[in-house]
């Protein structure tokens, strides 16, 4: 990085800071801003949530003594900041690229960051935690979270919150609310509030009432404490809070640094037994004009022009499997008002925006709530209602409990439309779906697809209407299809049945889902070589296609499965086919490609296909391999 700011340049790691006079501290805030606007423009990320808190994450660095004290982001998004501040600086370039940032924090990655995130609302739990190992060690070390009004209120972090109010571990909260508005600010008067209730004097004055009053009738000090817990919360917003056995400081300006850090250099001397917690109002985009004007606020976005704030985004002639299920569902739900759509606070990133706006009161955002999603559309499907509950199938993992209770012993018929399945790229590991195949093929009840193509997937869509005794999910991955021709919406297909592609002699590859362009790639190469595969798609992992799997198996001598997904999914489930019936007993040798056994870092999906062992190449040589093995089994000692 080019020396270009008058604090920034100087600022390695937050023991720099600390140097800084307050007065200082705002104009290295504003050099963090546009240090991170121009790194964001060149990498593409998360951009407003950084924007929001870049006050915020230099006070908290200025106070606090990183990485003894303990500072604990939730979700992520919003640590480019914190990563800049943390001696990453001349990397932050590198951001969601291959070897290089993560765009969330990361253990491996520095020990500023003590909990690795992504997913939201975990942060309160993960503070507790590390609070009571502290208190078990007899340790001084402060403990901050740092969680949006949107994660907030996710039940996870209700759930911590009450742990850590009855736990009287010291901890504290920092609420950075952003969007909705917990309590109306005041301004000046809130900000000097906040002061006064978190300093010393006010905290031995509350405690001293306490004392003096105790003294008289329980009934007495009952009434006083409510009267004094009445008038606090009324002017300071708190009565929630409070409830749930947290000292509440707040709402205040998160971006008055005079007012700011006083409040935390309170909140840190306090000999508070049990947590604390502080309420501040940010805006996301803060400072960015382009980004405060987004309807997201530049949530997630592309590389961009600065002075336009124009995204470079890659242009394709072929719709996104996202806009492909989403315009296929509104077709089907214009004839059937039985139709609904849930997402858990991801509208636009599963065309579920798309659906709301034709059909307003039939979708339904629950908010970063996937637990809660997966069961109300249980309860719909009770009632007749045909829920498609549209999912990342990473976040389709918070809610597995109620999958298997709520929907598949119950045999309700909840339609998921797993979007985001395989891998993702910049996001990385923590976004990936891997699983899913594995975690739902192995449930009793269940109907799990997968297309090949954007095709495909509207067949699987319009198949998905009738499925009405059973929970069936469609898994489709992330970026655009193939440009196929399109179906008409009364295009089906028969459940539990594949279909052959090419017919080839001696060996057979048997795909299940987006794989199947790179099967075909490598049966030309293949075929220059006198190898001509049987290509089949599979189509479905559950139920599998029994007699078209005995006929291959009948055949070929050889067969290869390939999908995107854990051990333990659709391979293993045609293994234990074969297996079954005695269909391994004669000369047919198998073999599963599948995701490797590790999580893999952030790169390109293309890179990260080759580095999986799934790409075109890797499918070829598993054929080559196959077709040469001579296997010896030897005895270990």
């Amino acid at each position: 990085m080019k020396k270009q700011y008058q604090y920034l340049d100087e600022i390695n790691f937050p023991s720099d800071i600390k140097k800084l006079k307050i007065s200082e501290l705002k104009i290295l805030a504003e050099e963090v801003r546009q240090e991170m606007i121009d790194a964001v423009s060149v990498t593409g990320g998360h951009l407003g949530a950084g924007l929001g808190v870049v006050e915020l994450t230099i006070a908290l660095h200025y106070v606090f003594d990183a990485p003894k004290d303990k500072i604990i982001w939730d979700v992520g998004h919003q640590t480019y900041p914190h990563k800049i501040l943390t001696g990453r600086k001349d990397k932050i370039r590198t951001l969601r690229q291959g070897m290089g940032l993560s765009g969330f924090t990361k253990r491996s990655e520095s020990e500023y960051d003590p909990f690795g995130a992504a997913h939201s609302s975990t942060s309160i739990s993960a503070a507790l935690g590390i609070a009571t190992a502290n208190k078990l060690e007899k340790k001084s070390n402060q403990v901050v979270s740092i969680i949006g009004d949107g994660a907030i209120s996710a039940g996870m972090a209700y759930e911590a919150m009450n742990n850590a109010g009855s736990s009287k571990t010291k901890m504290i909260v920092i609420l950075n609310d952003n969007d909705m508005s917990i309590a109306k600010p005041v301004g000046a008067m809130s900000t000097y509030l906040a002061k006064l209730l978190s300093g010393k004097v006010y905290f031995s004055l509350r405690e001293t009432f306490k004392l003096i009053i105790s003294a008289f009738s329980k009934r007495f000090s009952d009434k006083a404490g409510k009267a004094e817990d009445f008038l606090r919360s009324a002017v300071t917003g708190g009565t929630l809070f409070n409830s749930l056995g947290f000292y509440y400081v707040g709402p205040i300006d998160g971006y008055d640094l005079d007012g700011l850090v006083p409040v935390l250099q309170n909140a840190k001397k306090l000999n508070h037994d049990g947590p604390i917690m502080i309420h501040i109002k940010t805006k996301k985009g803060k400072g960015y004009e382009f980004a405060e004007k987004s309807s997201d606020k530049f949530h997630g976005v592309a590389k961009f022009d600065i002075k336009t704030g124009i995204q470079q985004k890659s242009k394709s002639n072929t719709p996104s499997y996202t806009k492909v299920f989403a315009s296929t569902l509104m077709k089907h739900a214009e004839k059937d008002s039985k139709i609904v759509g849930i997402t858990a606070a991801m509208p636009s990133g599963t065309g579920m925006d798309l659906f709301g706006k034709k059909f307003p009161s039939r979708m339904f955002d629950v908010g970063i709530a996937e637990q809660h999603a997966v069961t109300f559309a249980a309860g719909l499907a009770t009632e007749g209602y045909k829920p498609y509950a549209a999912i990342y199938s990473t976040f389709l993992q918070r809610a597995y409990d109620q999958v298997v209770h709520d929907v598949a012993i119950q045999s309700l018929p909840v339609r998921f439309a797993i979007d985001r399945a395989g891998l993702v790229g910049a996001d990385g590991p923590t976004h990936a779906g891997s699983f899913d195949v594995t975690y739902l093929s192995t449930l009793p009840n269940f109907i799990v697809m997968a297309p090949s193509d954007e095709g495909e997937l509207i067949k699987m869509i319009n198949t998905s209407i009738d499925i009405n005794n059973n929970p069936s999910a469609i898994r489709y991955p992330r970026g655009n299809g193939f440009g196929v021709e399109i179906p008409s919406i009364d295009e089906k297909i028969k459940i539990g049945k594949g279909r052959v592609i090419f017919e080839g002699k001696n060996i057979a590859i048997l795909n299940f889902g987006a794989r199947l362009q790179e099967c075909i790639l490598a049966k030309e190469n293949l075929n220059k070589k006198g190898i001509n595969p049987t290509i089949i798609d599979a189509r479905f992992a559950k139920p599998l296609d029994e007699n078209l799997i005995w006929q291959i198996a009948a055949d070929h001598q050889y067969l290869i499965t390939i999908e995107e997904g854990s051990i333990g999914g659709f391979g293993s489930h045609v293994t234990n086919f074969l297996t079954e019936k005695n269909l391994l007993d004669s000369n047919l040798k198998i073999r599963t490609m599948i995701l490797p056994d590790q999580f893999l870092d952030h790169n390109t999906p293309l890179e990260m296909y080759k580095q999986a062992g799934l790409d075109s190449n890797s499918i070829e040589q598993k054929v080559l391999d196959l077709l040469n093995s001579k296997i010896i089994v030897q005895k270990q000692n």
